[in-house]
């Protein structure tokens, strides 16, 4: 059993069955956003939470403890630097005691599962990576939204990810995946990719239900930016088509292909990039702490 350290308020709310919504650190961390709007979307995700009536729980590592819920004393700490954790990481970084972990999607999952926590919002998920027939390069989120028993909120992915692909994956794994009001898979900071979602759903109770029916393993629902915070598709498409030329001839591959795209992607929208980020990842958590509420009343016999 993974051993998690949960926050007084977080176990509170759980053994009580008020609503919970987990929260990853990466996008909090030097590895997310850029000073200060790390700090704002912290501000931002952890007000929609409560306004929403709803107990944030963010995951990390901090001195070699795995942590649900972060107290506000402590929140400068994942402000800063970090060393990135999925959760293969997990058991190295508290072998090694590591300062600060920020986790990401795979390892908040996880760590949400192991603390009883339904509902997890984040900004977008990774996915298969263009040219995975030869790379074999696949994001370890998709095994771990079908693994764990969460619902994972999110903007969809990335546009530089093979997102047909990506799709395809997550109904081999069998994943539901579900567009919030919306048919369309979100390509972050768009709202449409071009590819529809197996199912729409209109409200949380829906999304609750579909959720609890099932036997085993996590749902993807995914929510589209606000369409007045999206950017620019053809801008887009431009810079991403240039950016992945120049990562196929710099043999820049992997993780390393992340930062490089989305760092090309501020130039080109002249830092549009960043507000829209914030938008999309404040939106989330408002529409995870709905789902979260829905499921804290729901009872399915």
């Amino acid at each position: 059993m993974m051993p998690v350290v949960v926050s007084e308020e977080v176990r509170a709310a759980i053994e009580s069955a008020r609503p919970v919504v987990a929260l990853e650190s990466t996008i909090f961390s030097n590895l997310g956003l850029p000073s200060p709007a790390n700090a704002e979307a912290l501000v931002r995700c952890l007000r929609a939470i409560r306004a929403g009536g709803a107990v944030p729980a963010i995951t990390a590592v901090l001195d070699g403890v795995i942590r649900a819920g972060i107290a506000e004393s402590e929140h400068e700490r994942i402000l800063g630097t970090a060393h990135k954790a999925a959760e293969r990481d997990l058991g190295i970084a508290v072998a090694q005691r590591w300062v600060f972990g920020a986790t990401t999607v795979s390892a908040s999952l996880a760590i949400a599962d192991a603390a009883g926590i339904e509902v997890f919002a984040t900004g977008g998920i990774g996915g298969v990576h263009r040219g995975s027939e030869i790379t074999g390069d696949v994001s370890a989120d998709l095994d771990a939204i079908a693994d764990h028993a969460l619902v994972t909120v999110c903007a969809g992915a990335k546009a530089f990810l093979d997102l047909p692909r990506t799709l395809e994956y997550l109904e081999t794994a069998g994943v539901p995946v579900l567009g919030w009001r919306h048919d369309w898979f979100p390509a972050f900071y768009t709202r449409s990719s071009g590819v529809r979602v197996a199912h729409r759903i209109e409200t949380a109770d829906e999304i609750a239900v579909a959720h609890r029916v099932r036997s085993t393993g996590g749902t993807l629902l995914t929510v589209p930016i606000p369409e007045a915070d999206q950017l620019d598709q053809t801008v887009l498409d431009g810079v991403l088509e240039e950016a992945l030329l120049h990562c196929k001839s710099a043999g820049i591959t992997g993780p390393a292909v992340t930062p490089y795209v989305l760092a090309r992607i501020g130039e080109a929208t002249q830092g549009r990039s960043v507000p829209a980020n914030l938008a999309l990842a404040e939106n989330n958590a408002r529409v995870a702490t709905e789902v979260a509420v829905a499921l804290s009343g729901l009872h399915v016999d």
